[in-house]
């Protein structure tokens, strides 16, 4: 192959070299881990370092992701804000079982989150919602997320009626639109390394403690 042709799929690999994760520097509480890498990307000016990927399954485990915003961490768990009639707010009213995945390519590090997910105060959702931009708030309001559409017009002639409905106005949280949080029992650490002896470091919860192990790549 001449270096003018492209890869196929199966041909596209590269190797990670940048760090290594060891169980003597990584904290003993896994919040306190993903907060430091989280700040650490941050510092490194990545794109959307808070963007996960958030999956759900059905009753019947018939699985589906989307990526998400994160809007919140502390030592209670995750929190993200969406339309609670949307699909994954049906399945996760269905099945409160889900799974979040952070991955940062230009750190070579990832970071998956298992756990039981519930909604959040309704005075937290109107917290953050008076802190969205307005056309945020308006397209809240706009979009019954996930159900079929006529058209983009249709789409865009409601977000004007809504518009005009709360002109000059606060435009009030709706009763279908809200946070979640995502309590964790697992959280994976995964720093890639050479050779694709790559470092996970896996935290699992027992009852109110931590427990960490290493895990094979």
């Amino acid at each position: 192959m001449s270096g003018d042709e492209e890869k196929s799929v199966d041909e596209l690999r590269r190797d990670y070299t940048k760090q290594e994760l060891l169980e003597s520097e990584v904290c003993d509480d896994p919040i306190d881990q993903f907060v430091k890498w989280f700040e650490q990307a941050l510092s490194a000016d990545l794109l959307d370092v808070n963007a996960m990927t958030l999956s759900t399954a059905t009753n019947d485990g018939r699985p589906s992701s989307r990526i998400v915003l994160l809007k919140g961490v502390d030592e209670q768990g995750f929190r993200f804000y969406t339309n609670y009639n949307s699909r994954k707010g049906r399945e996760l009213d269905e099945n409160p079982q889900a799974a979040l995945c952070f991955y940062w390519a230009a750190l070579e590090r990832q970071v998956r989150i298992e756990g039981t997910v519930q909604k959040v105060s309704k005075e937290d959702s109107e917290n953050y919602f008076r802190q969205r931009p307005r056309l945020s708030q308006i397209g809240a309001w706009a979009s019954q997320q996930s159900t079929e559409v006529d058209s983009r017009d249709a789409l865009v002639a409601k977000f004007k009626e809504i518009e005009q409905r709360f002109k000059d106005q606060e435009v009030p949280l709706p009763e279908f639109w809200g946070g979640y949080l995502l309590q964790p029992n697992r959280i994976e650490f995964w720093q890639g390394r050479k050779g694709r002896m790559h470092d996970r470091i896996c935290y699992n919860k027992e009852g109110d403690h931590w427990s960490k192990s290493r895990l094979a790549p």
